[in-house]
């Protein structure tokens, strides 16, 4: 099933350690709700904004596997509403004011960036965005902001 354009459900479901866990990592009728919009709000205006295709290397996951992987079962990614992912050759710092200047979001987050294409871009939508814009680095945690300490 196709989101948009270019995303389809598979992939954004996909999950190595879903897999390796025998996790069943499929989404309900309200999560493919919000993978759509996520796929037609974001992932896809990046894609043609661009035009270089890109890999989403987090997009639903089931509260199970979000666990399974550190994370909370209260994540947007386990309502379908958050990504992570970048886009090849294009700088996170540079993908993050694209989306931040033209886009409408919940949350931004430019994760674990130390320059170039390192770390990757969160973001995800709500019903009621918020417009957060933080950084995120595991030394200093979340902070407000767009932040290149690289």
């Amino acid at each position: 099933m196709m989101l948009s354009n270019n995303f389809s459900i598979k992939e954004l479901i996909k999950s190595q350690t879903a897999e390796r866990r025998d996790i069943n990592n499929n989404p309900g009728a309200d999560e493919i709700y919000y993978l759509k919009i996520l796929s037609e709000k974001i992932l896809q205006p990046v894609r043609d904004h661009y035009k270089i295709p890109f890999t989403v290397s987090s997009g639903y996951r089931c509260p199970e596997l979000s666990i399974a992987i550190g994370s909370s079962k209260k994540s947007q990614h386990c309502k379908g509403q958050a990504a992570d992912f970048e886009v090849p050759g294009i700088p996170n710092w540079d993908l993050c004011h694209y989306i931040k200047d033209k886009l409408e979001y919940d949350q931004l987050i430019l994760e674990c960036y130390t320059g170039g294409n390192s770390g990757w871009v969160h973001c995800s939508i709500a019903d009621n965005p918020r417009g957060d814009l933080l950084t995120f680095d595991r030394l200093n945690g979340y902070r407000k902001g767009l932040i290149d300490d690289s």
